[in-house]
């Protein structure tokens, strides 16, 4: 690959020093996000598991340690920083990656260890789950940062679907394979198999990251690059775009996640799903995700055109529908087991999936948009609201349905309520990505020039504005 600038389709140039990724590129990429979805699955699936069924310990115990997990992401900007500052994302991936499989292979031993001396297993895991936090937000947002800044604009789209299938992919295997060697359980076989899954992890992170990114191009001009991270991230909250699409993300992802710990049992509690139903639904519900993600991939790739091809059109179109989904959960509540929830749960997995892509790939977009070189700190500080939204969505959620059915005496009350609220959410969000891209309006670029897709244009073309705000 060369530095020299070239012409992308779309008729700007492109940054000297900024060779965009080939597919092959993008796939070694994705084959960190499979590492990271590996060992992610370890500690918040397998070794939740081992907690509460095999050491009999309350729920709540896994439970605080994942926060902590979540709590740490607001750390993201930092790990974007990093990434600015030095010019490459490369060392910040291997790094973040290092200290992710080392926290993994450390939450496993403390598990292990609980069953022998609870309080020094329980001490053990505090430090194990710290560690995975720091890891996941240095690799996750570094990753995304050299996504951003290497990726050309009509593969965005596309990329950021493929690098999800493939984290998603990590979770799979894992849990398939973790699940047979570790069959039968004892507390040296999980050390072994954590030990092993983690060093893979890293070494196929490191071998897919290795000179995949180039030499580091020369700052753009000194004081951008002796400016300290509060002053950095106090510039990217001046910029009415970043500030406004954090406020995008969070509302979002609360509305995203606000169903994870309620859907199941809701389908229990108003369906009559056993639980094998319910877990089955929740699997039809991830497979409607994965269609609405590579439909977004198919619409908003290299042959896209018009408002079709937009990002912040999908974007949109993925919290409508969603909140039209969620609207139909409200009246199933109502109607109870007449309703259709197999298809409408798997319709919302679609609307989720077309909001999550184009959302992801509007991140891309917008992360170079703006002052300096400052690509990483954006998507650090988008990536800490989405962590922590997603974090407490959740528990906002199944809060809230206790809430309601205190209030109302009736559980079904309560659950149309919830998704009620997280339709509205939904819709305050699509409204918030229309401003964000009335906002990106070109001001310097040349007529008619399509960027990939973050503002509508007056000719219906999309772009986003190279000034500055």
């Amino acid at each position: 690959m060369t530095a020299a600038p070239s012409k992308p389709a779309h008729g700007l140039p492109r940054p000297a020093g900024r060779p965009t990724l080939s597919w092959a590129g993008i796939v070694r990429l994705g084959l960190v996000q499979t590492s990271l979805g590996a060992i992610i699955v370890l500690t918040t699936s397998t070794l939740n598991r081992v907690m509460v069924v095999e050491l009999a310990l309350p729920a709540i115990l896994p439970g605080i340690l994942v926060g902590l997990h979540y709590a740490l992401q607001v750390l993201r900007p930092r790990w974007g920083y990093g990434a600015d500052q030095g010019q490459r994302a490369t060392p910040w991936i291997i790094g973040g990656m290092g200290m992710l499989a080392l926290g993994g292979f450390v939450a496993a031993i403390a598990t292990a260890l609980m069953g022998a001396n609870l309080m020094a297993g329980i001490g053990l895991a505090v430090a194990g789950f710290l560690l995975i936090g720091v890891g996941v937000g240095a690799c996750g947002t570094s990753l995304l940062v050299l996504l951003a800044k290497r990726v050309s604009p009509d593969r965005r789209a596309p990329a950021a679907t493929l690098v999800w299938l493939m984290m998603i992919a990590g979770f799979a295997a894992t849990a398939g394979l973790a699940g047979h060697f570790l069959d039968p359980f004892s507390s040296a076989r999980l050390i072994l198999v954590a030990g092993v899954l983690c060093t893979l992890a890293f070494l196929v992170s490191t071998l897919a990251v290795w000179g995949l990114e180039g030499d580091a191009p020369a700052p753009a001009a000194a004081p951008e690059a002796d400016m300290s991270f509060r002053e950095a991230l106090r510039e990217v909250w001046s910029e009415p775009r970043a500030r406004l699409f954090a406020i995008f993300i969070i509302v979002s992802m609360l509305a995203y996640s606000g169903q994870d710990l309620i859907l199941e049992p809701f389908a229990g509690i108003v369906f009559g799903f056993t639980p094998g139903g319910s877990t089955k639904l929740s699997g039809l519900q991830h497979s409607g995700v994965l269609i609405g993600m590579l439909f977004v991939a198919l619409v908003a790739g290299p042959l896209a055109k018009g408002r079709f091809g937009s990002l912040t059109f999908w974007t949109m179109t993925g919290c409508v529908l969603s909140a039209i989904v969620l609207l139909g959960l409200v009246v199933a509540s109502n109607v109870g087991p007449a309703w259709p929830l197999i298809p409408t749960v798997v319709a919302l997995g679609v609307a989720n999936g077309i909001y999550a892509a184009a959302a992801i790939g509007s991140m891309m977009m917008l992360a170079g948009a703006g002052r300096g070189e400052r690509e990483g700190t954006r998507m650090g500080l988008w990536g800490a609201g989405q962590a922590l939204a997603m974090g407490a969505g959740g528990l906002i959620g199944a809060g809230a349905v206790d809430v309601a059915k205190w209030l109302s005496g009736s559980p079904f009350l309560a659950y149309a309520s919830v998704f009620t609220g997280e339709a509205v959410l939904f819709l305050v969000a699509a409204l918030i990505a229309a401003r964000v891209s009335a906002m990106a309006a070109p001001q310097t670029a040349p007529r008619g020039v399509d960027l990939g897709g973050l503002a509508m244009g007056g000719n219906g073309n999309v772009a986003v504005g190279q000034g500055r705000d």
